[in-house]
């Protein structure tokens, strides 16, 4: 399946649109990041990384998935 992937410093988020049930949880419970009227449709810097990541896992099918960026520790 092909997935997309939008990321930013903090966070990656892929999405898989054929595994999309298009119940729009994502787009109606924080628009700042996903957006249906706009490309791309998914804006990383538009909220928190915590806010994104409690979207995410609220997907019914799975189709948003997120990945976390390793900070470098500065020595």
């Amino acid at each position: 399946m092909k997935t997309t992937e939008y990321g930013n410093r903090e966070i990656s988020i892929t999405y898989c649109p054929f595994q999309c049930q298009q119940s729009n949880i994502c787009t109606q419970e924080l628009s700042d990041v996903f957006q249906n009227s706009v490309i791309p449709w998914i804006d990383p810097e538009g909220s928190t990384t915590e806010k994104i990541i409690k979207q995410i896992k609220k997907c019914p099918s799975g189709a948003l998935k997120y990945k976390l960026h390793k900070k470098e520790m500065a020595y």
